[in-house]
């Protein structure tokens, strides 16, 4: 009996092992799985994977309108009007590219673009003409006039407008044939939009973060360097800074000044970002860096090369805007010490800089203002100095227009370009502008999207929650949507046009891309 009940008793124990052992199998092992696992919701994989290959298309809409006097009637009746198209196509590499076609209309001008035309003075003649015609973003408008013209100076073959039009000088004769008529109108033309539209070399510039660094010759990214990277927005901080408070008592009137001269300038660029300003005066602050002393002209100076030792002694003293996520814009003012006054700037082939100031890429803008002591004397210190605040803004206007990608124009031969005046900014050089930041942000979202998909599919161990992998499906059906995608993996049509004409906001739609891609980078549920 008890032989048998030690049999069935060691039955009875491996019976419930096999269960232990299946019920661990089947349920414990399963469940041990399911809750210890990385969770990794379903990326569109697919969908990403296209966006990596990159080829914009472009279309420039471009009229070019014949003064009457310009063309015989004859050839008037046989070129007029008419639509041309020439296309321009640039490979950086085998998944990035652009191509850009002018679509140029010819046609005979108005009544009343004629009637502006005649006008006397060639500046009122352009106001009338905005008036006479709207024109959308990003459009050229040419006006091609009689060899004879009067309303352009003599010498000048192209008068570039600060809106969206320009004046050419005919080069048609009486012995023009039909066929050589546009072909020589074309030479004009093409130098124009050169100078009005985008060029080869900033498309380059604004496609740079999908190709490797070294591909291109710097040359022609050195503008691009100067200039801020793409930005929801940017924080500007004017900064007077006084090293020397008892021997200088120095006003500015910054308030005013900004007003004036920088909200105009930054109301013409809200397209591109939101835009804060603050200023403040800083005393005892110094440059860090020691000037030299010439016996000759009794000044002392700076070099060019000691310049940018000076930028992070004095950002440590700044403290402003520590926690801002936007990119800051430093322009600062300083008034020397009265033991080291007057201070000049010298260039590196020892010239002194006009300006008197100096700005760094990326970074901002430092003027020197010296203040006159031949009237002072040391014993009525401190000297009571009133900024000329007008002279202060038209240099710092000028570096922020670099800081902010607005390239200096260098016109070509026998061509003026008329000066914006209290437009700050042409209209010309913010479609340019807006054509390189919508570009631009094309780049970095297609390349960071790809960039983080290949990331997730190498670390297995990092999890994507179903609103990260929502946010970066949408993002990529958004990115396609809002360049008119033609062919699935290999063409991006760019309809900037009907973004510029919203309110000149296209590169914004563009920026959803970038966001979302900078908000899965850094979201902590990413972590491992």
């Amino acid at each position: 009996m008890a032989a048998a009940a030690a049999a069935e008793e060691k039955l009875r124990g491996k019976l419930s092992s096999m269960c232990m052992t299946v019920v661990v199998i089947l349920v414990g092992l399963p469940l041990w799985w399911k809750t210890t696992e990385t969770y990794r919701a379903s990326l569109p994989s697919s969908q990403i994977s296209e966006l990596d290959f990159l080829l914009l298309d472009m279309t420039v809409p471009v009229e070019v309108v014949f003064a009457r006097g310009t063309l015989t009637a004859e050839l008037q009746k046989k070129l007029l009007p008419q639509t041309q198209f020439s296309q321009k196509q640039n490979l950086l590499d085998g998944k990035t590219g652009f191509k850009y076609r002018y679509e140029k209309t010819y046609r005979s001008v108005t009544g009343l673009e004629q009637d502006a035309i005649m006008s006397r003075n060639v500046e009122g003649a352009f106001v009338t003409l905005s008036q006479v015609y709207e024109s959308s973003a990003g459009s050229v408008m040419i006006y091609v006039m009689p060899a004879d013209s009067q309303l352009l100076p003599e010498g000048v073959t192209v008068y570039i407008g600060k809106y969206r039009a320009s004046f050419l000088r005919s080069p048609v004769t009486g012995s023009h044939s039909v066929e050589d008529v546009l072909q020589d109108i074309d030479d004009g033309v093409e130098e124009i939009l050169q100078t009005m539209s985008f060029t080869d070399e900033m498309m380059l510039a604004a496609l740079s973060s999908r190709v490797p660094s070294g591909t291109f010759g710097t040359d022609s990214f050195t503008a691009s360097m100067t200039a801020f990277k793409s930005s929801l927005g940017y924080e500007i901080t004017f900064s007077l800074l006084n090293p020397d408070p008892k021997s200088h008592e120095v006003c500015w009137n910054i308030e005013d000044a900004v007003n004036n001269y920088v909200q105009p300038f930054l109301d013409k660029l809200a397209f591109v970002a939101n835009f804060s300003v603050d200023s403040q005066i800083l005393y005892y602050a110094v440059l860090g860096v020691t000037p030299r002393f010439d016996r000759t002209s009794s000044s002392f100076s700076l070099t060019e090369d000691s310049l940018p030792h000076v930028i992070n002694p004095v950002e440590a003293k700044l403290g402003s805007n520590v926690a801002s996520s936007y990119p800051v814009l430093n322009f600062l003012l300083y008034v020397p010490e009265y033991s080291h006054s007057p201070l000049y700037i010298h260039d590196s082939s020892g010239s002194l800089v006009e300006s008197n100031a100096f700005h760094s890429s990326r970074w901002g803008g430092i003027m020197i203002y010296n203040v006159d002591h031949q009237q002072s004397n040391e014993t009525l210190l401190p000297v009571s100095v009133q900024v000329d605040m007008v002279r202060v803004m038209e240099v710092f206007l000028t570096q922020l227009r670099l800081l902010m990608g607005i390239q200096k124009v260098q016109p070509p031969p026998e061509t003026l370009i008329q000066s914006p005046g209290n437009m700050v900014v042409t209209d010309w050089e913010t479609d340019r502008l807006l054509w390189v930041r919508t570009v631009e942000n094309i780049a970095m979202a297609t390349n960071t999207l790809t960039s983080l998909a290949q990331l997730m599919d190498e670390i297995g161990n990092i999890v994507i929650h179903d609103n990260i992998a929502s946010e970066e499906g949408a993002t990529a059906t958004a990115l396609p949507e809002k360049t008119e995608t033609g062919k699935a993996t290999t063409h991006h049509h760019v309809n900037l046009l009907q973004e510029l004409h919203q309110e000149c906001r296209g590169w914004l739609n563009h920026s959803v891309g970038m966001v979302a891609a900078e908000k899965w980078t850094g979201d902590p549920s990413t972590g491992p």
